[in-house]
């Protein structure tokens, strides 16, 4: 399991430095289009915010493989340590309860009905259904992470 997690952490890393520097060069082209050509590139504005939108959810399902969320660890800090486990456990399972219901039944529904619409992008002519189909990609990730951290 660990050699997996290790595995994909690699493989995410190298997807999410991608997705930054194709959004950091699709910015500058945007830039230059739009002050030094009298014809500004058109598709640019919705490729970086698809690109943004891969980023950060995508983002967010390797920051909780690593485990370095946001979290207000206050109040865990003050109980005992029988009740730090089951409380960890309690909230690794309603994140994992979030991830099934939000990420992947609701994205699954919303990739299904985007592509039962046929349903494009303006300008880049794109099923829509891709850019959304990475709401169900990070809810099985952080599925499988949190299913990794559960203490045996």
């Amino acid at each position: 399991m660990k050699k997996i997690k290790t595995y994909l952490d690699r493989v995410i890393e190298k997807l999410l430095i991608t997705i930054f520097g194709l959004m950091v060069i699709n910015v500058i082209w945007q830039v230059i289009t739009r002050y030094f050509s009298e014809n500004p590139s058109s598709f640019t504005d919705e490729l970086s915010r698809y690109l943004m939108i891969w980023l950060g959810i995508l983002g967010a399902a390797y920051v909780t493989g690593k485990n370095e969320h946001v979290s207000i660890d206050f109040f865990i800090k003050k109980i005992s340590v029988q009740n730090r486990k089951i409380l960890t456990l309690f909230i690794t399972l309603s994140i994992i309860c979030f991830a099934i219901i939000a990420l992947v039944i609701g994205g699954g529904r919303l990739v299904y009905i985007t592509l039962i619409l046929q349903q494009y992008s303006p300008s880049l002519k794109i099923p829509l259904a891709l850019v959304y189909s990475i709401l169900p990609i990070s809810g099985i990730l952080i599925i499988f992470y949190k299913i990794t951290e559960i203490p045996k």
